[in-house]
């Protein structure tokens, strides 16, 4: 179970027709509460997808009844039609489950430039609406719904002693470079907690797992990971033990998104000690990660320790080059 492990939340996954493949591509998930709270974080890419406009805007009073998401378009550089469409959807999602449209966050993947068709939507969202249910085949049917080039539907759950969970799901193959990691995510818990202190464990856990993985240096335009809690357990966790159960959960989703990467062979954990500061060690590291050199030792499965200590130690701009002359 992923997103449905926690109480007083139901989803679904269906087919719209967005896809040619004729996969699930639009999948629902609804907070039923009694708590709606709920923290969301998003690309730093500056060319945002018209659904991280509309949810940016959504999340900011930490309000949340339901999250919408569609594959096969990712709605982004489609222009005034295309964030239409995205109000539209929650519109949607809004009628059906008679909620504020103000309170659905949408989330879309896919081919950026594509305008997404709405009458398909209009019937995705329709029938995700009839399928809400618990349980874990409404979790793994939403998963496969987001994905796209990904093989396999990535989730993860934790479940705490003192009767609370956190359950997740992600997206992810391509476009894989800190700053989230391409990557659509909807983490659901029932711990009892505002949104405050939910955007506090968010920033947190993805600063910890999402933002540390990379596969091919390039970031996304609609990268989303939202964090949604119901207060259906009644138990309201430290501060500390929710933080570490969500981070268990977001790394484990990073890894199995690591593990899907579109082209990759190997999979690699670059560690680096003795840096004056966490900055500069995630520097150090992404530097080793990104460079070319590196990545053509590692394909060849050549041990050359050379290639690693090149990358992070480039010439600055202020840097000079002084010739050698002999004698």
């Amino acid at each position: 179970m992923s997103i449905t492990a926690a109480a007083g939340f139901t989803a679904a996954g269906v087919v719209a027709g967005l896809k040619s493949t004729g996969a699930r591509d639009v999948a629902l998930v609804q907070n039923l509460g009694p708590l709606q709270s709920a923290a969301a974080v998003f690309t730093s890419n500056r060319c945002k997808a018209n659904p991280v406009l509309w949810s940016e805007q959504v999340i900011a009073d930490g309000v949340v009844s339901a999250i919408v998401l569609n594959s096969g378009g990712a709605n982004c550089y489609t222009g005034a039609q295309g964030f239409q469409v995205t109000h539209r959807t929650a519109e949607l999602v809004g009628e059906h489950l008679e909620v504020s449209a103000g309170d659905v966050l949408v989330c879309s993947t896919g081919l950026i430039g594509d305008q997404l068709d709405l009458a398909k939507l209009t019937a995705g969202v329709r029938d995700a609406s009839v399928e809400l249910e618990t349980g874990a085949e409404a979790g793994e049917a939403a998963a496969r719904a987001i994905m796209t080039t990904d093989t396999v539907p990535k989730q993860a759950t934790v479940r705490s002693e003192q009767g609370w969970s956190v359950g997740g799901m992600a997206k992810g193959a391509g476009m894989l470079a800190p700053g989230l990691a391409t990557m659509l995510v909807v983490i659901t818990t029932d711990a009892a907690l505002d949104s405050v202190d939910l955007d506090a464990a968010l920033r947190e856990a993805t600063r910890m797992s999402f933002d540390r993985l990379d596969s091919d240096g390039c970031m996304s335009t609609n990268d989303t990971v939202a964090l949604l809690a119901s207060g259906a357990s009644g138990v309201t966790p430290d501060a500390a033990g929710f933080t570490a159960a969500l981070t268990q959960v977001c790394r484990d989703l990073t890894l199995q998104l690591q593990a899907d990467a579109e082209g990759a062979a190997h999979d690699v954990a670059i560690r680096v000690l003795n840096a004056a500061s966490e900055d500069e060690a995630v520097d150090v590291a992404r530097a080793v990660s990104r460079s070319n050199l590196f990545k053509a030792a590692i394909f060849g499965n050549d041990p050359n320790w050379g290639r690693v200590l090149a990358p992070w130690a480039p010439p600055t701009r202020s840097s000079t080059r002084t010739a050698s002359t002999s004698p």
